[in-house]
């Protein structure tokens, strides 16, 4: 008999980042195990959000802002829940949170809660006004929302500890570990390497770094174009992702002049997998980085990973021997690149791909929050 199970989501937009990506590539993994899967949205679904997506998506906006306020999502779950063994609900501080919530406790249906980082101290620190807004709403709706939970889903045990420091008061939820994972990359590499050097002919035959993601300060994107500027590196630097600040990315633009820096825009298909297997290693210096589901991507493809500490997967990379890790700091992104040009060895390939498959492959994270599902819920 299949399970069906019912994912809530602000918004499947790819920009959004690791958590759209891990749902998809999640609703995928789950049809293998017999599992149903629904994504509700609250936002109208491009047709390419939702192309070749292994689920039912069911659109649910327009919604109001960024906390995406829907007057009907209420009655619109309260009328298709019952039909689910769960819902999923993820992301934090967003209208489907508490609305779920509350249709779970009208009509006895299990939920759990993924956070994706969204409890992490960082945003403390580094936006103190969103965070006493965020300490407003804790107190009003959010605590009660994962204290309701079955569960509260984190992918490590760093997460979780970071994130009982947070907010005031703390809540006694249940949490259970759920390990983020990636598909395993493509048996035939070829044609995406023939498309990514198609489309950027000046790197073939060259070394380069990748960096794959958004272009934001907290990625640490300037202190990465800085170290490479003052190193003056003999290996190249590609910086792929969108950009939802134009004024950020002319800055990085103006800061990389001189510098062996490609800024390729979003890249995704064929020229994705292109850069990812083409790349001598994947660097994120990030200031804050939950999973890091572009680290895992990477090490499916044998490429090795230079991050900061700040990942919260750091320790796993070092005690595979899968890259490097230093501190977020401009010295820290500095030393990742001198280390990787002095130290930089084809055994870290191997251990790439033998971390990800011990510990990042998707089917075993689906596996693990169906095991999770069906445990709590009864």
């Amino acid at each position: 008999m299949k399970i069906a199970i019912l994912h809530l989501i602000r918004s499947l937009d790819p920009a959004r980042g690791g958590p759209v990506e891990y749902l998809k590539q999640l609703a995928s993994a789950q049809r293998l195990l017999e599992v149903d899967t629904s994504i509700v949205t609250l936002d109208p679904a491009e047709p390419g959000w939702i192309r070749n997506v292994a689920a039912s998506v069911i659109e649910c906006g327009p919604s109001r802002g960024t906390y995406g306020f829907n007057g009907s999502l209420e009655r619109k779950l309260c009328a298709i829940a019952k039909s689910f063994k769960a819902m999923i609900i993820h992301g934090l501080w967003q209208f489907h949170g508490v609305c779920a919530a509350r249709v779970a406790k009208k009509i006895d249906v299990p939920y759990f809660v993924f956070p994706h980082g969204m409890l992490d101290p960082w945003f403390r620190k580094s936006a103190p006004v969103k965070h006493l807004k965020k300490q407003l709403y804790w107190v009003l709706a959010e605590r009660n929302v994962l204290l309701n939970a079955r569960a509260v889903m984190f992918t490590s045990s760093k997460e979780l500890r970071l994130a009982q420091t947070t907010f005031w008061p703390s809540a006694n939820f249940r949490s259970r570990f759920i390990p983020l994972g990636v598909p395993k990359a493509p048996a035939d590499l070829e044609a995406g390497r023939n498309a990514f050097f198609k489309r950027f002919a000046h790197l073939r035959g060259r070394s380069f770094l990748l960096y794959l993601g958004r272009l934001h300060p907290k990625k640490g994107c300037d202190t990465l174009v800085r170290a490479m500027n003052e190193l003056r590196s003999p290996i190249d630097l590609v910086m792929a992702g969108p950009s939802a600040d134009r004024q950020y990315k002319t800055q990085l633009e103006k800061a990389a002049r001189g510098a062996s820096i490609t800024f390729a825009g979003m890249i995704e298909g064929d020229l994705k997998a292109g850069a990812l297997a083409s790349a001598s290693a994947l660097i994120l210096p990030s200031h804050q980085e939950n999973f890091g589901l572009v680290v895992a991507e990477a090490l499916s493809f044998g490429t090795p990973v230079l991050i900061s500490r700040q990942v919260n997967i750091a320790e796993d990379i070092e005690m595979a021997g899968a890259g490097l890790t230093e501190p977020d700091t401009f010295a820290g992104t500095r030393r990742l690149i001198e280390r990787w040009l002095e130290v930089g060895h084809p055994s870290m390939r191997e251990n790439a791909l033998r971390c990800f498959q011990n510990h990042f492959d998707i089917e075993h994270s689906a596996g693990e929050l169906l095991k999770v599902c069906l445990e709590e819920s009864g």
